[in-house]
């Protein structure tokens, strides 16, 4: 299994596949996973190192990455590697995109598929490997799957746990006619050449189903956990976001609904408190100043992941917001899985005819409000405050084992035997 992001990566990245190789041991497949040595990551989660499993093999590569010479132009790696496009970028960092956007196709790690073929190709002319995974982004990894597939001949499958050029942010990038060609030609390459493709949503499964007609979808997931002590709900009237907030992800309509909502009633806005647990883009403080929000608003920054499990639980309402992009319905953001996980009722902003929305209804886990309707919002706001007054305001969600992560690994374990 071939993957950048590994423990001590932190965020959801990483979650897939650590969770894969956990309990693939369980359906008599031996998992072995290839990663970088020293990476940079714009995460990190020490919390995770200690869910490797024990005995598990781990083949690092050295790696270069050009991401880390953004320190050298006064901005330091984790900010230019955590996922925001600077919707107001100076001169330098415009150059700096246009640079990254069109010479280091089709990402920043391009310089780890060559020594990365090296060593895994001298590890498997020793050893009997009956197929490799590759999971993007960064979609290099595929590469790097394509280049052994077509040397050895080896059974691969492509994971994409995001889409490639209808990733959210690609209609942002500086890119050239020649360089959107390009990446055009490396996903279909990859796509028509992996003996599987993976994909965590039925839109991309409809998406790449042109390109290959073997496109399974195994969505992300949650894992059991231990609870140590029963947890308590909040006392106020909670309603967090866990996760990167970015520009796209900036939820208007919601900081306008709860603006209105608190100058309606003093009571409200007593009871009022949003949390968000993980890093906001400069887009999210301006619209909290704006709407007068400050006050109601609690920013968390990174929290590891055990201690964002407790938050879920004890808060009264969990808080999705889908990317504004043109590909918005095939947004399916892992986030949600926990949620459903934690079985507390889920507020999500984004298209009511998506991927995301039909998880919703199909668990009877939340509700799903689309990006300007407004008076939707406030009347589900008003339902769910009505129900944390009256001491009521649970959620019965229902067909949720689907996702539970052992299972889902025992449907990547069917295929892995079938091809």
């Amino acid at each position: 299994m071939i993957t950048y992001y590994w423990p001590p990566a932190g965020g959801s990245g990483v979650q897939r596949w650590l969770k894969f190789v956990k309990y693939l041991p369980d359906f008599e497949i031996d998992p072995l996973v290839y990663t970088a040595k020293d990476p940079s990551y714009a995460i990190c989660d020490e919390s995770l190192l200690s869910e490797i499993p024990k005995g598990l093999e781990v083949l690092k590569g050295e790696i270069w990455e050009p991401n880390n010479l953004l320190s050298s132009f006064g901005k330091s790696k984790k900010d230019s590697s955590s996922g925001f496009l600077n919707s107001n970028p100076s001169l330098v960092e415009k150059f700096l995109h246009y640079v990254r956007a069109n010479y280091f196709i089709p990402d920043a790690r391009k310089f780890w598929i060559k020594p990365s073929v090296k060593l895994l190709s001298a590890y498997l002319d020793k050893h009997n490997i009956d197929a490799i995974i590759t999971t993007g982004p960064p979609h290099s990894m595929h590469l790097i799957g394509h280049v052994l597939k077509k040397k050895f001949g080896i059974k691969w499958v492509a994971d994409f746990r995001d889409p490639w050029t209808n990733i959210d942010y690609f209609h942002r990038l500086p890119l050239t006619k020649k360089s959107r060609k390009k990446h055009e030609k490396f996903e279909s390459m990859v796509l028509e050449s992996a003996d599987a493709v993976v994909v965590v949503g039925k839109s991309m499964k409809e998406e790449f189903s042109d390109r290959n007609k073997e496109v399974h979808v195994i969505s992300n997931g949650y894992d059991d956990f231990k609870q140590e002590d029963e947890i308590e709900l909040d006392k106020r009237f909670s309603i967090s976001h866990i996760g990167l907030m970015n520009a796209d992800r900036n939820p208007l309509v919601l900081w306008q609904a709860l603006q209105e909502l608190v100058e309606e009633s003093d009571e409200f806005s007593r009871d009022l408190q949003v949390k968000l647990i993980g890093k906001c883009a400069d887009e999210i403080y301006k619209s909290i100043d704006k709407y007068n929000l400050n006050d109601k608003v609690i920013f968390m920054g990174y929290v590891g992941h055990h201690e964002v499990l407790k938050h879920q639980q004890a808060s009264q309402l969990l808080l999705l917001t889908v990317n504004r992009v043109p590909f918005a319905k095939s947004v399916v953001t892992g986030k949600v899985f926990e949620y459903l996980q934690s079985k507390r009722p889920i507020l999500a902003i984004g298209p009511v005819d998506g991927d995301l929305a039909e998880i919703l209804e199909e668990t009877k886990s939340g509700k799903m409000v689309d990006f300007d309707d407004i008076d939707s919002l406030k009347n589900v706001i008003r339902h769910y405050y009505k129900d944390f007054k009256m001491g009521k305001l649970t959620v019965k969600s229902q067909n949720i084992e689907q996702y539970q992560r052992r299972n889902l690994t025992g449907s990547l374990a069917k295929l892995l035997k079938k091809i």
